[in-house]
């Protein structure tokens, strides 16, 4: 048995995660900003700092995986900087602060990405590339310059990039450390809730297809999540799990041939 770190802990994909690891007899140290193990707002650079040192204090410098589930979600007044804080630099600064203890324990990193990065139309590029550059008040800024419900899509397909550039890297995999992340559609959590409950966003959510009939359950996702975790050959993989809605979308847009 081990133990792992999961961002997001008291509610929807995060929590059922929790659970699902402690039924099969982990530690978990559940990290939010309320009903957690740590305490923390990592929507800023303080708040992440904070995190990563009470985790490894807690997990005594081994850490067998971790899962950063926090994130929110795209509304409108909703500032698209705070997505960029949150969804994009609370995941990633994390899972590079953890890295030691992670590697002490050979342990493996499952990210959260979404289908909103191949589903989604319009958003910006540019944005993409600030976050991964680094760059996050540059990134803020660019965000805010449209509206937030832009910017999810943008956080989590800069989410699954920096998985796949790094998880080949000597310091990732090279210390026997694997990154990886799953791709959810639309599942019944409280960030949809969240959209449900807005207006503008309620219709645009009766209107994405879902072929399987049904959101996708917190469950079925936490499944996924802790199959990444125990499986010592994905390294890299970015697991589409949402019902079946983005092989609608573009059925022949995977697998692409390699054009070297």
């Amino acid at each position: 048995m081990g133990t792992y770190a999961i961002t997001g802990s008291a509610s929807g994909i995060g929590a059922a995660t929790a659970n699902r690891l402690r039924a099969a007899g982990h530690d978990v140290i559940g990290v939010d900003r309320v009903d957690a193990d740590v305490i923390a707002d990592l929507g800023t650079p303080d708040g992440r700092r904070a995190a990563v040192a009470a985790v490894a204090e807690r997990c005594d410098g081994r850490l067998a995986g971790f899962v950063p589930c926090a994130g929110m979600a795209g509304l409108p007044g909703r500032p698209g900087s705070l997505l960029v804080s949150v969804n994009y630099y609370g995941a990633v600064e994390m899972i590079v602060g953890l890295r030691d203890p992670l590697a002490a324990a050979a342990g493996a990193v499952v990210a959260i990405s979404s289908n909103s990065t191949t589903c989604q139309p319009g958003f910006s590029l540019e944005l993409v590339d600030a976050m991964l550059a680094g760059e996050e008040t540059l990134a803020r800024q660019v965000a805010d310059e449209a509206d937030s419900l832009m910017a999810y899509p943008a956080t989590k397909t800069a989410i699954a990039r920096w998985i796949r550039r790094h998880a080949t890297a000597p310091e990732w995999i090279g210390a026997g450390v694997r990154l990886n992340a799953v791709s959810p559609g639309m599942v019944d959590t409280p960030l949809v809730e969240e959209g449900r409950a807005d207006p503008t966003v309620a219709p645009l959510l009766d209107m994405y297809p879902m072929p399987m009939g049904r959101a996708g359950h917190p469950e079925e996702i936490a499944a996924a999540i802790e199959f990444l975790l125990v499986t010592e050959f994905c390294v890299g993989t970015v697991l589409l799990i949402d019902g079946g809605t983005e092989a609608m979308f573009r059925p022949d847009d995977w697998p692409t041939r390699w054009n070297p």
